[in-house]
């Protein structure tokens, strides 16, 4: 087709190959009408935990606007992009799409700043990582099956889950990347007694497709997000190069057009450009790589779905721009700052009076010692929505808070 970068068509060689899945945990008959990934991506959309994202906070609170992102529009967002990228890239679809709508499902309520407030707490306890907690969500939290906890997911949705940003640990086994110098997460180090996946190893190109669409999803919604808030400008935009280059274009082809109208092409430029690029990126990649299986992909070396280093260079100063102006703005810390507080405390309130817990959390709390407690009153708190939060914090300490 005239002008395509990406070729889409029958699933290529190196894709992940539903025939030739490793399974589920806990063995289950096939299903005549679904692929094991198309079962986990419906599996997933109707947990408990993925409707609870309608409610968290990606960056501003729900009460901050109805048009802001939250964890769930977030996530359909980077799933529609994982599709895009794994359809031109000849991938299986349905394997990104799963990988992408798990990845956030393990956040707290209030985004990072809970994250925070509970690793924090968490300290003696094998703290708390928001991705790991995603595993244990798919395979313990949720309970909607009479023969196992979790939601079974197939081995290439769990490896996805938990490598798309690549390997865990080294050759000698020690964390590397985010967990070098580190104990890895005990969700992590627990699941892999059951099921090893592999935690050396990078993941499948469905994964890393899903995982490089979440950088894309972010930096083009925070961006539409951080201009509603008022904590951006389009003249404060021209810092970034890249985004520079993308407002001289529109500009050239609509000059005068409204600021509403501006962002939204600003937006629209950001994802196409960086699809279009990782596709080209990822493609020849794939060339010099020469795969002919999904196991060449993990065994590579190095991420094979990716930008370029002009495009990799442009996602890092996007990335430093927002977090200067819109992740670090005080307006943004000082909610966040009490945000991390409203955590805090209920853990504290949970930890000493496990009497304030609903009932069957409660039953649990009591019956187990002090590392499995934490671990559970955790748990509890990571699931809340903001909502919820904010409501327990009103109901235990007979004081409201507005996080402002």
């Amino acid at each position: 087709m005239e002008g395509s970068i990406g070729f889409g068509g029958e699933r290529a060689a190196f894709a992940v190959q539903p025939g030739e899945s490793r399974g589920r945990l806990y063995p289950e008959p096939g299903s005549p009408t679904r692929t094991p990934y198309q079962r986990d991506r419906d599996r997933i959309i109707h947990s408990t935990a993925f409707r609870r994202l309608k409610d968290k906070t990606q960056v501003f609170l729900y009460d901050e606007g109805d048009h802001y992102r939250t964890r769930l529009t977030h996530t359909i967002e980077v799933a529609q992009i994982a599709r895009a990228l794994a359809r031109a890239l000849r991938l299986d679809e349905d394997l990104a799409e799963a990988v992408a709508l798990a990845h956030d499902l393990g956040h707290t309520p209030f985004g990072h700043a809970g994250e925070r407030a509970l690793d924090a707490v968490m300290a003696d306890y094998g703290g708390f990582d928001h991705n790991a907690q995603s595993l244990r969500v798919v395979t313990k939290l949720e309970r909607r099956y009479p023969d196992f906890d979790g939601l079974n997911l197939s081995w290439e949705t769990l490896e996805g889950l938990v490598k798309h940003n690549g390997p865990l640990v080294g050759a000698n086994g020690q964390g590397i990347g985010v967990y070098a110098g580190r104990p890895l997460p005990v969700a992590l180090t627990a699941y892999a007694e059951l099921q090893d996946l592999e935690l050396a190893s990078y993941s499948s190109a469905e994964a890393q497709a899903a995982a490089i669409a979440d950088d894309i999803a972010y930096d083009a919604h925070d961006i539409d997000d951080g201009m509603r808030a008022g904590l951006l400008t389009a003249e404060g935009l021209r810092e970034v190069p890249f985004l520079r280059d993308i407002m001289l274009a529109i500009e050239d082809e609509h000059p005068g057009l409204q600021p509403p109208r501006l962002v939204n092409e600003v937006v629209r430029r950001v994802i196409t450009r960086m699809i279009e690029d990782v596709i080209r990126e990822s493609l020849a990649r794939i060339a010099a790589l020469a795969p002919t299986s999904a196991d060449d992909i993990r065994h590579a070396g190095r991420q094979v779905i990716a930008f370029s280093d002009a495009l990799a260079l442009a996602d890092r100063e996007v990335k430093s721009y927002l977090k200067k102006n819109v992740y670090r703005h005080e307006r943004v810390m000082k909610v966040m700052r009490s945000a991390e507080d409203v955590v805090r405390q209920l853990f504290v309130r949970y930890w000493s009076d496990p009497g304030a817990l609903p009932e069957g959390w409660r039953a649990d709390a009591n019956a187990l010692d002090e590392p499995r407690r934490a671990r559970a009153i955790a748990d509890f708190l990571a699931g809340m929505t903001d909502r919820y939060a904010l409501r327990e914090y009103q109901r235990l300490f007979d004081a409201s808070t507005d996080l402002g």
